[in-house]
């Protein structure tokens, strides 16, 4: 279905955006080969590192012609294989594409290029008084344009959501080289088809996002972190549905079973508060105003207190916030390190449903066979779920983890969940979209990535 890439098509690549950024020695490709999913990796014959949207359109329509598969990559952050290339091909990557080229307080907008890591858009915004709300965890090294792709989200998205909900505008390359302009400064646009939010989320496969508008928000002066333990999990779990149920919506809801927090603390070596405790929630409060965040704290607190938390630490000062959130932020390390073979999953469940999840998640790691570490975002439903192997032997380990995974899809899906919050299909779980959504739906997917690249040579691999 592909062809290679010839030299004549590397010299043309060469010609377009300079010699330099032409990538093949095979210790150049190696970091562009993988992501951050455990054992996937796939070799690119070429990478080419574009600095503007006319190469990347001159560099579409030459794969197009050509039929060689592109994949698009940003920071190489993501967890299903996204920006890995699984056709080999070309790695197109932004990373070059990283400027912020506009903050605008008269709009609360900032334009930026997919390049921008998001931890630097976030301190950029925040020293001019701003606010960009999506918070990935690897948002020191995460690149926008892969937010862009994976509509990526972050413990914050409980009270401000994800990345879809701050894209305003984009500048497009369709696969055959046309520069698109979606959106704008627009806090109100319905003309026609919302194509801004088809883009987002859509894994790099419809189009490849070279400009970016984003709305912000003032930035919030106030914040207060909570650490509340637990002696069971369910009680933790039911909390956050209390708390909902009451119309308090925190800025963040974190929730780490033991087995995360013993974990982090074996890789931290030193002691967490109360990391005997079954389960903790890490809640933030944030304000404008030092009296209402206080004021939420205390029906926070009280409300925990009541559900049956065994303490709340509260935490108003950076290092003392710091300290609560240092167990939560080494987990993935940490499991990484217990476990260098191990899997991530992202099930996404209405927040009533997570003390039935992680029951059964416990059942079907007793039943298979496969140790679990379970954290997530208990405030929008989202819970990881890390399948760990310390010690299987690799024929043994996969079959249980394809059959944990089954397990978990159906109990996902029958309380009435998505099988990703987050991280998204991407490379390995294509298997499962049409149990999640069922072949219609799939198919209507299906027509729609023909529309935008009928040569499929756009990160082909990816969702289907």
């Amino acid at each position: 279905m592909y062809n290679p890439v010839s030299e004549q098509i590397v010299e043309r690549l060469r010609e377009i955006v300079g010699p330099q950024y032409v990538l093949m020695a095979q210790d150049a490709l190696e970091p562009y080969s993988h992501d951050e999913t455990a054992g996937l990796s796939a070799w690119p014959e070429v990478v080419v590192r574009a600095n503007s949207a006319q190469e990347v359109s001159e560099i579409l329509k030459l794969a197009n012609e050509e039929r060689v598969p592109v994949t698009p990559r940003g920071g190489g952050q993501g967890l299903s294989g996204g920006a890995v290339p699984v056709q080999g091909g070309i790695v197109l990557s932004l990373e070059r594409m990283n400027r912020i080229l506009e903050i605008d307080h008269r709009n609360l907008m900032a334009t930026i290029e997919p390049g921008v890591i998001t931890g630097e858009l976030h301190r950029a915004v925040e020293a001019e008084g701003l606010f960009y709300p999506p918070d990935p965890a690897s948002l020191d090294s995460c690149l926008m344009g892969g937010n862009i792709a994976e509509d990526a989200g972050g413990p914050r998205a409980l009270k401000y959501g994800t990345t879809q909900d701050y894209v305003q505008g984009l500048e497009v390359v369709l696969p055959d080289g046309e520069i698109l302009q979606l959106g704008g400064k627009l806090i109100k646009n319905v003309s026609g088809y919302d194509l801004i939010h088809l883009i987002v989320g859509s894994e790099g496969t419809l189009a490849v996002v070279t400009k970016i508008i984003v709305k912000l928000l003032p930035f919030p002066k106030e914040q207060i972190d909570l650490l509340v333990p637990f002696d069971d999990i369910d009680t933790a779990a039911d909390t956050v549905s209390a708390m909902i149920a009451q119309n308090v919506i925190p800025t963040t809801i974190e929730f780490m079973e033991r087995e995360a927090v013993k974990a982090s603390e074996r890789m931290l070596d030193k002691e967490v508060p109360f990391s005997d405790a079954a389960a903790h929630l890490l809640i933030q409060l944030t304000g404008q105003r030092l009296d209402e965040v206080e004021a939420e704290m205390d029906v926070v607190g009280e409300l925990c207190l009541d559900q049956g938390a065994l303490d709340v630490l509260v935490a108003s000062d950076r290092p003392t916030r710091d300290r609560l959130w240092e167990a939560r932020r080494m987990i993935i390390e940490a499991i990484a390190h217990e476990s260098p073979m191990n899997h991530t999953e992202d099930i996404s469940v209405p927040r009533s449903e997570i003390p039935a999840v992680l029951r059964g998640v416990r059942e079907i790691s007793e039943r298979i066979g496969i140790r679990t570490i379970c954290f997530g975002h208990a405030g929008d439903g989202n819970v990881h779920v890390n399948f760990l192997n310390p010690d299987l032997e690799e024929d043994l380990w996969e079959q249980r983890l394809e059959e944990a995974q089954q397990a978990l899809y159906d109990l996902t899906l029958s309380l009435g969940g998505a099988i990703t919050g987050e991280h998204g299909i991407g490379a390995i779980r294509q298997k499962y979209l049409v149990q999640a959504l069922g072949e219609s739906a799939v198919e209507i997917m299906r027509r729609i990535k023909a529309s935008f690249d009928p040569n499929s040579i756009l990160n082909p691999g990816k969702i289907f």
